[in-house]
Formats: C-alpha cells, sequence, structure tokens
C-alpha cells in the first residue's frame, strides 16, 4: 500500500510537470504572433495563425490521441508526445534561420506539430490527475493544482518574451532562440524522467470491446455541452490576453516608450492571477463543487469583461511593470487593461472545473472523452482569430472585439447551471 502511495506520488508529479510543460509551448505562440506580425508586415489576424495553427492541430490530433491513450496506455502517450513536442520547436527554431515567406511557413508548420504534442500531452495529464484522486471534487483539486503550475510556466513565458523583445517592432524569431532552447531543454529531461517513471495504467488498456461504438462519451448530454464550454473556454482565456497585449503595444498606452514591455508585463500579470487562482481553486476544490465555482467565475467575469468595454480608457490605474528604459516600476494603464487582468482569477479555474463535471459518471468512456475533449481546445485558436479578425474590420478597436468573450462567459455560465447535470444515467459505465 505504502509503495502504491509513493508510485503515486511520483506520478503526480510528473503529470503536474507536463501541465508546465503545455502552457511554456503554448503560451509562446502569443507574444511570436507580434513578431510575426511585424517581421512579416502582415495583418493582426495573420500574425495570430501561430496561435491558430498550435490550437487547430488539438482539432485534427484529439480524437486519435484519445484512441492511442486507450490502446497504448498513458506512459507511451506521454513519451510519443514529448518527442513530438521536441519536434515542433525544433522546427520552429529552423524558422529563424530562414528568410521571407518561407521562414513564415515553416513557423506555422512548427507550431501545428507543437499542438500535436500538446493536445496529446493534455489527454494524458487531465484524465490521470482527476483519476489519481479519485474524481469528484478531489478530482477538481489536483487539477487545480496542475493548473496552478501550468499558470505559473505560462507567466514565465510571457515575461521572458518581453526581455528577449524589448521592441516588437523591430522583433525577429531568432530573437526569442532563448525562450526555444529552454523549451527544447525541458521536453528532453521530461523524457528521461517519464521513461523511467512508473505511471499507472488502467486495466482496460488496450482491451475494446467492440459494441463500445454504439455508446460513447457523445450519448452523454453533459459531456456534449462540456465539449462545447471547454472551446469557449479555451477561446476566452487565450483570446483576453491576447488582444490585450496587442491593444496595449498599438495604442493603449499612448506614445509611451516601454509600450511593448509594458503590455508584456500586464499580460504576464492576467497568467501570473490564473496561477494564484488555480492555487486557491486547489485550497477550496475539497469544499466547493465544480458547479459552484464555474457558476460564481463565469458571472464575475461577464461583469468584469462588461466594464472593460464600456468604461473611459482615460481612466487609468497604477499597475506594477517591468520597463525597458527603468526597469521594474509602477506604470499607469488603462482601467480597462486592469480589469480584464482580473479575469485571470476567473479564467483560472475553469479549465479544471468543466473538466471535472463533463467526465463525471462517464465510467470506461473517460479515456475517449478525453480526446473529443482535447479535439475542442481548437478553440484557442479560433475565438482569438475571430476576435482580431474584429479588431481589423473596426478599424483598430479592440475593446468591440472582447463581445465574443462576453457570449462565451454567458454559455459558460449556461453549463455551469444547467447544461452540466448528468441526464443520461440509466446508461451502463463499467
Amino acid at each position: 500500500m505504502s509503495t502504491q502511495k509513493k508510485s503515486n506520488v511520483l506520478a503526480i508529479i510528473v503529470m503536474i510537470l507536463l501541465f508546465g510543460m503545455i502552457s511554456f509551448v503554448t503560451n509562446l505562440a502569443s507574444p511570436m504572433g507580434d513578431v510575426l506580425k511585424n517581421q512579416f508586415s502582415v495583418a493582426n489576424w495573420m500574425g495570430t495563425l501561430g496561435v491558430f495553427a498550435n490550437f487547430i492541430a488539438y482539432a485534427c490530433m484529439g480524437i486519435p490521441a484519445g484512441n492511442l491513450l486507450q490502446k497504448r496506455g498513458y506512459k507511451f502517450t506521454a513519451l510519443a508526445a514529448v518527442i513530438v513536442g521536441f519536434a515542433g520547436v525544433g522546427v520552429q527554431t529552423i524558422a529563424g534561420l530562414l528568410d521571407g515567406n518561407t521562414a513564415f511557413g515553416v513557423y506555422l508548420l512548427g507550431a501545428f506539430i507543437a499542438g500535436f504534442s500538446m493536445c496529446m500531452l493534455n489527454i494524458v495529464v487531465n484524465p490521470m490527475l482527476n483519476k489519481l484522486a479519485g474524481g469528484g471534487n478531489r478530482g477538481n483539486q489536483l487539477l487545480q493544482v496542475g493548473g496552478s503550475f501550468n499558470s505559473f510556466m505560462g507567466t514565465a513565458v510571457i515575461f521572458l518574451s518581453g526581455i528577449f523583445v524589448p521592441d516588437v517592432m523591430k522583433a525577429k524569431i531568432s530573437q526569442v532562440f532563448p525562450l526555444m532552447y529552454i523549451a527544447l531543454a525541458i521536453f528532453a529531461i521530461a523524457f528521461i524522467v517519464i521513461l523511467f517513471t512508473n505511471i499507472p495504467e488502467n486495466e482496460n488498456v488496450g482491451k475494446v470491446k467492440k459494441d463500445d461504438s454504439k455508446i460513447g462519451p457523445m450519448s452523454f448530454r453533459h459531456f456534449v455541452l462540456g465539449a462545447v464550454a471547454i472551446f469557449i473556454y479555451v477561446g476566452v482565456e487565450v483570446g483576453i490576453p491576447n488582444v490585450l497585449q496587442k491593444w496595449l503595444q498599438n495604442g493603449g498606452l499612448g506614445a509611451n516608450p516601454d509600450a511593448e514591455s509594458i503590455a508584456s508585463t500586464v499580460a504576464a500579470t492576467y497568467w501570473l492571477l490564473m496561477f494564484f487562482g488555480r492555487l486557491a481553486g486547489a485550497a477550496l476544490g475539497a469544499k466547493v463543487s465544480a458547479k459552484t465555482m464555474l457558476t460564481a467565475v463565469s458571472t464575475i467575469g461577464i461583469c468584469l469583461v462588461l466594464g472593460a468595454i464600456f468604461l473611459d480608457p482615460s481612466t487609468s490605474v497604477n499597475l506594477p511593470v517591468f520597463m525597458k528604459t527603468e526597469g521594474f516600476g509602477i506604470a499607469e494603464v488603462p482601467i480597462n487593461a486592469a480589469l480584464l487582468v482580473l479575469c485571470g482569477l476567473c479564467t483560472s479555474v475553469m479549465w479544471g472545473g468543466i473538466f471535472n463535471l463533463a467526465v463525471e459518471g462517464l465510467g470506461k468512456y473517460t479515456e475517449r472523452a478525453s480526446g473529443i475533449f482535447m479535439a475542442m481546445v481548437c478553440g484557442g485558436g479560433i475565438l482569438p482569430l475571430l476576435q482580431n479578425f474584429i479588431v481589423d474590420q473596426t478599424d483598430g478597436d479592440y475593446l468591440v472585439s472582447y463581445w465574443v468573450i462576453i457570449a462565451g462567459l454567458a454559455f459558460l455560465l449556461f453549463y455551469a447551471l444547467v447544461g452540466s447535470k448528468n441526464v443520461n444515467k440509466d446508461i451502463k459505465t463499467e
């Protein structure tokens, strides 16, 4: 019994580390969008194609990766994901050595390959953490712990990008090489650690009954709506800081010479608040249900974004930031930006809550459900693309694009209150 507990603790640590890798590589795509926009002189929405390529890979790989997990197990899938991730970041690095449109295309290919890896890792990490905790509130709690480290790494990469690329208007892919080298090193170390770690497998790995195709995760209404919720949530999570950073870099801070570094720090603060929010979610996860959590943060999020849309940007507040000319200090930013940053506290606990609610009661269909779930993460590339398209169509009105976020948060509130109820309890899941 003691050996089993020790084995589970090590497996949990590995899963949490993988959670961090997902965020580091995924969040690198957001500041890279600004680099692409300026290096290749393209529109806002084209600069977002790196994020789009990264997330659209989920739509292509989600179900195949879920099938791989069911047939070959957690360890094999995790090792395969790390290899694919190393290849993806490697291709992005090569893009920095090329010129012209070729470099742009190669970078997008690398982002797409890296997205395959992130999808596969998510498919491993989420059900494994939920399983190791025994599901229910404890499962939600452990997912929030993993999410905390995820947010920490996401904060780190955004902050570091502001240091390595102090002048985004003159930025090039090659300037971000240090971050890519870090990602490659993380993948290499992770492969070795996973290879020598005992990761618990399900007893039914590789055993798929023929009649399983008749009934599956899509037979459960609460899972179907949960999959839609995750599509919307990831788009909301990524879209808020993505457009916020672009707004502050392109006039939101006026003629401030430190606009680029301040914008990066403000966006990083959003991810930092997600880190603290997930720590709070982990502390409350065993006491507060995922439904209650999701209801509260969706409501608060709607109020914050509405405030950001309607308040006068000339009203400013002070935020601690990093400035390339003065270092760390206090800078004035529009109150709208501060409200959007606070949304990080709301989005922080949504992933774990939605996943927990969507797979509750699925039993033997959980692994297949995870694959479908991950396919829907492509919303992280589609909603920000839609927001940036709206910005282009409204002559640079960044704040009006946040009506997309309002609509998304409204659906998440509906899912928490109504859509998450399991109305298909008559289906056998064992």
